[in-house]
């Protein structure tokens, strides 16, 4: 039996736990001549193509799948590069998490919401994360004096690169985890023993333990690369994602609340503050001046500190592990950074892919389509303030029906297409490989959700 067949089989196990009891072609590299607006163009070409021959007997396949296109990176860098994995899932300690999860199943706890976010296939899981730290590595290479024994010559990459591959993605789930906490008192009453609802008890001290416990291990391995220049760039994106939970108004269980809009309404320029946050010495920390309130950069500072930092940072240290200079560096963090943003710019769109919201739906009240249209329309800020205590409060449904009518979701669409642009600019400096087709498959997979 392969070790994909292996890892499928071990991860449907860890979904049964979860569930029970509860109701890219890989395409011939291009040349570096061919542009980035060509490659971003050719979905658009396809879409059209496909509704010309709807009327066919046989349906037309989509070019660009986001599930294939992650498929067939996988194969190109080795096999599935998450670290849940076959030696983390047969431990006893995910054993034991996947054991307490089934007690919270009919809870509400939002660990549980998390965990099959994290488990289930689609382009919110972290699994992919730790792919494009390993296809970037294999795209760029590795200088000539690194030792024979680092390099995992199967695969084309690092063994460090593929630690740093996995700490990137414990860093980020244990994020992830951290967040699902509930505060179960108010601030008037902090400090008292805890009265009423055992299970969310149980559900903050699982979120709490199992996210350490993330993060402990990815501290362990980062320490064990012994870079000093790697364990500091990390390092300061940790700190980049807990500031990123701190900026900005929000309820009492620390869910985001936009900025009040102010000025005037601006476009989306396809190179307009495309080095936003960008300093000259990324370990620094971002400054939020004249930030707040506008919608584009607001958007961009809040995701750049919580996850475009990581991507960014994680994928300039496997350039720093393979010894290649520090212009080149730059690039990697500049592409992981564009990558990510134009990522959540597509799933801030999802929710508005339907022209009704349906009953209990929410959706980001900081995602780029509302703070666009909150720009537009101040007035709908009102039915945000009614949030200040807890989001339950807002109308949701009002405030959908109110983006899908204005001009957010076009800015949304152009905001996605930059940093896609950005991200494929980078790409279309290195040479041509299976890596670097993955990398632009999974882009164009992007366009197409």
């Amino acid at each position: 039996m392969s070790l994909s067949r292996v890892w499928n089989l071990h991860r449907a196990v860890l979904r049964t736990a979860l569930t029970r009891g509860a109701t890219i072609v890989g395409t011939s590299s291009r040349s570096p001549a061919v542009t980035s607006a060509r490659l971003l163009s050719s979905s658009s070409l396809v879409r059209e193509k496909q509704t010309a021959s709807a009327a066919a007997a046989k349906p037309v396949q989509k070019q660009h799948d986001w599930n294939r296109a992650v498929s067939e990176a996988e194969k190109i860098v080795g096999y599935p590069t998450s670290f849940l994995s076959l030696r983390w899932l047969l431990s006893d300690e995910i054993a034991n998490v996947a054991l307490h999860l089934r007690k919270l199943v009919g809870s509400n706890h939002p660990l549980l919401k998390t965990a099959k976010v994290l488990i289930y296939n689609g382009k919110n899981n972290m699994q992919a994360w730790g792919l494009i730290v390993l296809l970037v590595s294999k795209a760029v290479g590795h200088a000539p004096s690194v030792p024979d024994l680092e390099q995992d010559k199967s695969a084309g990459v690092l063994h460090s690169q593929r630690a740093l591959a996995e700490i990137t993605e414990m860093i980020r789930t244990a994020h992830l985890v951290h967040q699902g906490l509930v505060n179960l008192q108010p601030l008037a009453n902090a400090g008292n023993e805890l009265s009423g609802d055992s299970d969310m008890i149980f559900g903050n001290k699982i979120a709490l333990l199992s996210g350490d416990y993330l993060l402990g291990n990815a501290c362990l391995q980062l320490a064990g690369l012994r870079n000093q220049t790697l364990i500091e760039l990390i390092s300061s994106s940790l700190r980049d994602m807990a500031e990123s939970n701190f900026i900005g108004d929000r309820d009492v269980q620390n869910n985001p609340l936009p900025t009040a809009p102010g000025g005037q309404p601006s476009a989306v320029h396809a190179s307009g503050d495309l080095g936003f946050g960008d300093l000259e010495d990324n370990t620094q920390p971002m400054s939020i001046k004249d930030v707040m309130g506008n919608p584009e950069k607001e958007w961009s500072l809040r995701h750049i500190l919580g996850a475009g930092s990581l991507l960014g940072k994680s994928c300039q240290g496997a350039l720093i592990l393979a010894g290649q200079a520090v212009e080149l560096q730059k690039q990697g963090y500049l592409f992981g950074k564009h990558l990510s943003l134009a990522w959540q710019a597509c799933i801030d769109l999802e929710p508005f892919s339907s022209p009704n919201l349906p009953p209990g739906t929410t959706f980001s009240l900081v995602s780029a389509p509302v703070l666009f249209h909150l720009e537009h329309d101040p007035s709908l800020y009102e039915e945000i303030k009614k949030g200040q205590q807890s989001v339950d409060d807002i109308d949701y449904a009002k405030i959908h029906a109110e983006v899908i009518k204005g001009p957010g979701l076009d800015k949304t669409r152009a905001l996605q297409k930059k940093h896609s642009l950005a991200a494929m600019t980078v790409l279309n400096e290195l040479p041509p490989s299976d890596a670097r087709t993955a990398l632009q498959n999974i882009i164009l997979a992007m366009q197409d959700l």
